[in-house]
């Protein structure tokens, strides 16, 4: 989380930044007024765009993922809130140079002051380099924007990279965007996360259609007793609680292998008197779990509380969880993810 600015929010800026996300859709126009737009941005909708890649990036080092040096490509970067998240978790030294992109010339001058500010040292350079693809690429909350021909180039920029991040808003249709990508790319990388497995996406088969790929990040306790924060929540029409995403992560290095039984939750547990469903994603597809309350009182009272780790190891009868327990992490160093 980045430090908070003391000034007043512009809240006429932020409705009308509302608005268009709301209307956004293929084909939406630069949307940039001035600097003061970009400010306000970055201090409200980009925190949470910010907290949402904190989630992202700490599940990857849990899974012992690590940058594969060189450039980063900070692409559609906005404020450049995905390129800071990502320096500020793994270091301006995890890279060679900073490089951002956006169809706005203010947005990628704003971002390119921000990043300076924070890292002093580091090589910001903006706009593309046709001659040579980065190393890393980072696209973030991009695709509600586009029309289906940009996709596929961008999906072409994906291909040539060694590794790609990419996080958008935890709709149905961003979800199936990144689940259309993830199987156009797999045979070319290897899939880091959300999944467990590299096989095709089990949300694909017949039955699964109503659900989608989605998860929940959390936002800073302290935000509840700011009273900025809380008018921000209300005239936004957003849940400052839970922050859905959809992600993919995908890379050319060999990644370790999870213990069998390992299982990817999506999106929120559904919790009955006697029992709790859970949807759980593996080598074996996507599928609805049942956790008894009466056979495990205390896992169903957290789940009452509290998201469920993102990945555990089941053992289930039939459609019945019989024992679970949180997936162990992997360290930076283990096998694959390394550089």
């Amino acid at each position: 989380m980045e430090p908070s600015d003391t000034k007043p929010f512009d809240w006429a800026v932020l409705a009308r930044l509302r608005r268009i996300f709301l209307e956004a859709g293929a084909g939406t126009p630069d949307y940039w007024k001035n600097e003061s737009e970009l400010e306000n941005y970055d201090r409200t909708f980009g925190q949470r765009i910010g907290w949402k890649w904190d989630y992202v990036l700490a599940e990857l080092k849990r899974r012992g993922w690590r940058p594969p040096g060189g450039e980063v490509l900070d692409w559609g970067c906005g404020s450049g809130m995905a390129g800071r998240a990502f320096l500020d978790f793994f270091g301006a030294g995890s890279v060679s140079r900073l490089r951002l992109w956006d169809r706005s010339k203010l947005a990628m001058d704003y971002a390119r002051r921000r990043a300076l500010a924070k890292y002093p040292g580091l090589e910001v350079l903006t706009g593309m380099d046709a001659g040579s693809p980065p190393n890393l690429l980072l696209v973030s909350h991009v695709v509600t924007e586009m029309f289906q021909e940009q996709v596929e180039q961008l999906v072409r920029l994906a291909g040539s990279v060694q590794s790609v991040i990419w996080v958008e808003p935890g709709t149905y249709e961003a979800s199936w965007t990144l689940i259309g990508i993830r199987e156009r790319l797999r045979g070319a990388f290897n899939v880091c996360a959300p999944c467990t497995h590299q096989g095709a996406c089990g949300l694909m088969a017949k039955g699964n259609e109503r659900h989608w790929c989605h998860h929940f990040a959390p936002s800073p306790p302290e935000i509840y007793m700011d009273g900025d924060w809380s008018r921000f929540g209300r005239e936004m029409g957003v849940d400052l609680r839970r922050l859905p995403l959809s992600f993919l992560v995908l890379d050319r290095r060999p990644q370790p292998e999870w213990p069998p039984g390992t299982v990817r939750v999506i999106g929120l547990p559904r919790i009955y008197k006697p029992y709790a469903l859970l949807l759980g994603c593996d080598l074996e597809g996507v599928r609805e779990c049942k956790l008894a309350r009466r056979t495990h009182p205390e896992e169903y009272k957290r789940l009452k509380k509290e998201l469920p780790p993102p990945l555990q190891i089941w053992r289930r009868h039939g459609a019945e969880i019989v024992e679970m327990a949180e997936a162990p992490a992997f360290c930076a160093g283990d096998d694959g993810g390394g550089g």
